[in-house]
């Protein structure tokens, strides 16, 4: 049965405030909250590009969830190519990834148009940071200034690499799509088929703060989240403290900086495999018997990623 609700106008210009957390709590749905107790959350949810306004439930990855918002609007859940949280813009830093606040508002980022661009590889490093959206589909999250792809104007941030030389890159990790890109030889001319997100036609959209609503204080501000596992289940988790906030966000950057990908969920895996470890070797051997293996992380990144890891702990990443 979809989940579909519409309001009075074609468009919601502006999204009613999610329910408090506490209204959400006593229906069932899967999810383990901190007290191992069953609990159903209900997302708000839009089209990035407008759209009446969608309630989301009973998703546990977020493949499960892109299928619910498809279902929702009627439209194939490959249509999608990313989705931010709060904000309907274009905006890197409020992807979603592995986790969403229990107080976030969804804004779905569908296909628009395709594009295909011809680029002479002039120098080893392109200047882009890729990521992904957990579902196959790899897009560009940085592009880094007075580089190759800076000097491009077609290209942008949030197009989805579809195809590299007639090669589809769908159902690729972000990680090997970087990987071609870094292997592709110095003074080579290749094509690369990108897909931008469906531009916005409605300036207005987009959760406001300081809704008169219920007395909230404004989107985002929850300290509870729903954390995607790699098993396949979600669970109800507090928030990362500060110190854990900036050990992930640094190891972030050492993976922008070693393997040209952006990956949150990533990094706090690898934060959260780190726990209780005491030297680098012992996080090596956690890594090597872990899902992370397959990376092929160097003996000089695990260096690195202590060093970040045990800045973190002391509080001078803070």
């Amino acid at each position: 049965m979809s989940l579909f609700k519409k309001k009075t106008s074609k468009y919601a210009s502006q999204p009613v405030p999610p329910p408090p957390v506490e209204e959400i709590h006593n229906q069932s749905n899967g999810v383990d909250n901190n007290n191992g107790q069953k609990t159903q959350l209900v997302f708000h949810c839009q089209q990035a590009q407008g759209s009446p306004l969608g309630l989301i439930s009973g998703f546990a990855n977020v493949k499960e969830l892109y299928q619910k918002i498809a279902e929702c609007y009627d439209f194939p859940p490959e249509d999608i190519l990313f989705c931010t949280l709060n904000s309907h813009k274009v905006d890197m830093k409020k992807l979603l990834g592995g986790q969403i606040g229990l107080e976030d508002f969804i804004f779905a980022h569908r296909k628009g148009r395709p594009k295909e661009i011809e680029i002479v590889k002039t120098e080893d490093s392109l200047g882009l940071t890729i990521t992904d959206n957990g579902a196959g589909y790899s897009f560009i999250k940085r592009i880094k200034e007075d580089s190759i792809v800076s000097r491009i104007p077609h290209i942008e941030v949030g197009d989805h690499i579809e195809r590299l030389e007639g090669e589809s890159m769908v159902g690729k990790r972000h990680y090997e799509v970087a990987k071609l890109l870094k292997e592709i030889p110095l003074g080579t001319t290749f094509t690369i088929r990108l897909v931008e997100p469906l531009k916005s036609g409605f300036g207005s959209i987009g959760p406001k703060s300081g809704s008169a609503r219920s007395g909230k204080k404004s989107y985002g501000s929850g300290k509870e989240t729903l954390r995607f596992k790699a098993n396949g289940q979600a669970t109800i988790e507090n928030e990362h403290d500060d110190k854990s906030k900036a050990g992930i966000e640094k190891i972030n950057e050492l993976l922008e900086s070693f393997m040209g990908i952006n990956d949150t969920e990533l990094a706090t895996q690898m934060w959260d495999l780190a726990e209780g470890k005491t030297n680098s070797m012992q996080l090596a051997d956690a890594i090597d018997n872990s899902d992370l293996q397959e990376f092929g992380f160097t003996d000089e990144f695990i260096i690195e990623l202590w060093g970040a890891i045990t800045d973190a702990r002391s509080g001078r990443l803070s």
